[in-house]
């Protein structure tokens, strides 16, 4: 992952910090039109992250990125069960998203989702975590928080204060915007490439 540097304060102006975040979320939607949502770029080469029910059963999708160009990504694989897809962009060169720790979080983090609700570009919600959900061995597996979320913010980024992607946006339960945490993310893409489904190899240390 690209370092990350910024130390833009929660309360400067959200439009600076919406900019800057931005530049590594996409939009997907698929060929005939279907699946819109969004994804974030995982690897400056054009390895993406979305949800597996952004993509659904489609094998490409249509890419519009941070700066307007468009392209169109494959499908590289899917893990259902933790609702994740990833997919390669035809052209690379784009920025990288800085990652975040969601072992950090807790209830109160101050957070926000960008995504493309119901087809409007780029828009920014904030809120605060409500908990943390963790699997046996402690580690983060969901993070709840009140940021509203709607269709289209599905696969979209989930930032902390300083613009760090801790988790991936994927749904709405009880009134609150659900996120994979980029931990559980980074395994699934470990293990896509043990098994030999990139293009190359995608390292992440927490």
């Amino acid at each position: 992952m690209t370092p990350f540097t910024s130390t833009l304060p929660v309360d400067a102006d959200l439009s600076g910090l919406s900019d800057l975040v931005r530049g590594w979320t996409v939009a997907l939607t698929g060929r005939e039109g279907e699946g819109k949502g969004s994804g974030v770029i995982w690897h400056p080469d054009g390895l993406l992250v979305s949800n597996a029910h952004v993509v659904g059963e489609s094998r490409r999708m249509r890419v519009t990125f941070g700066d307007g160009s468009e392209g169109e990504a494959r499908v590289l694989a899917r893990d259902d069960q933790r609702d994740i897809a990833i997919l390669q962009a035809d052209s690379g060169g784009h920025p990288d998203m800085p990652v975040g720790n969601p072992d950090a979080l807790r209830a109160g983090s101050i957070v926000l989702a960008l995504g493309h609700p119901w087809g409007v570009p780029h828009a920014l919600s904030l809120g605060v975590v409500h908990a943390i959900a963790r699997d046996r061995r402690g580690r983060p597996r969901h993070i709840a928080a009140d940021v509203r979320l709607a269709p289209g913010n599905s696969g979209g980024p989930l930032v902390d204060a300083t613009g760090r992607v801790v988790g991936i946006n994927a749904m709405i339960v009880g009134g609150l915007g659900v996120a994979i945490p980029v931990n559980v993310v980074s395994r699934v893409i470990q293990h896509a490439g043990a098994q030999g489904l990139l293009p190359y190899k995608v390292s992440w240390a927490a």
